[in-house]
């Protein structure tokens, strides 16, 4: 915008005036010096002068986030919602809008995750999680859209510990479902699985970290399904082994 078409519409008492119909002083050779005594009265600067004593304060709407599990050595899920749409949307993932002031309440922002595809999921996420379980996503295309990292995150936050697609829309959603510890599958057949199954991948853990990249996944203990992680580098498998990026960094600093 036009500073002094602002500017020019200010004098005139709000009403849009053009620059150049209005004369003015040109000042920009005149000495200016900015007082900031406002903002040192009023923002609190505490560079290089750390309180340790003193406790984080909270707003209500503000949590911490929940701790994750490093991967298990057998990997077992429920499949918690199965999306058969060419594509799904990051949008539908996690909803915009209303969720937006929970962004700082990752546990709340969950209860969020395709509430508009699929009302049920967060339900069932839970319940496979709370029963010491973990679920999944199964979905033809999923990812679409902005980069939202909440789309990944939310599920991880239910219990989610894998997907299961035949591709990925994007690289970034792929890649926050890395980050946030969520095995991104590949099926090489269309999305067969149907919501409340369970699949099992014995000793995942150990082929991952040894370089396995294809698995045989046991569907309600007796169907065979092939899983493929095509392109997941060895320190993709570190994060996903640690649980999440957090995670990671956390033991990479010994922490």
């Amino acid at each position: 915008m036009d500073a002094r078409s602002i500017a020019a519409s200010a004098v005139n008492g709000g009403y849009v005036t053009g620059a150049d119909t209005v004369d003015y002083e040109d000042i920009r050779d005149t000495a200016y010096a900015f007082d900031d005594s406002a903002y040192r009265a009023r923002v609190y600067d505490g560079r290089g002068c750390p309180q340790p004593e003193e406790e984080l304060r909270l707003g209500p709407n503000i949590t911490d986030w929940p701790e994750f599990d490093g991967l298990p050595e057998d990997l077992r899920f429920t499949v918690a919602s199965v999306l058969t749409d060419a594509v799904t949307t990051t949008d539908e993932l996690i909803p915009s809008g209303e969720t937006s002031s929970y962004r700082s309440n990752p546990v709340r922002l969950s209860e969020f995750a395709l509430s508009r595809r699929d009302p049920g999921y967060a339900a069932r996420s839970k319940a496979a999680r709370d029963a010491g379980g973990y679920s999944a996503i199964c979905a033809n295309c999923p990812g679409d859209g902005s980069a939202r990292e909440q789309a990944a995150s939310c599920q991880r936050v239910l219990g989610g510990i894998a997907n299961i697609a035949v591709s990925y829309a994007t690289k970034r959603y792929r890649a926050n479902l890395v980050n946030w510890g969520i095995v991104p599958f590949v099926s090489g057949e269309a999305v067969t699985l149907s919501t409340g199954d369970t699949v099992e991948i014995k000793d995942f853990r150990r082929l991952l970290n040894s370089g396995a990249r294809e698995f045989t996944a046991v569907i309600n203990g007796s169907r065979v399904m092939r899983l493929a992680l095509p392109g997941l580098t060895q320190g993709e498998a570190e994060i996903l082994t640690d649980g999440c990026l957090m995670n990671h960094y956390r033991r990479k600093a010994g922490l």
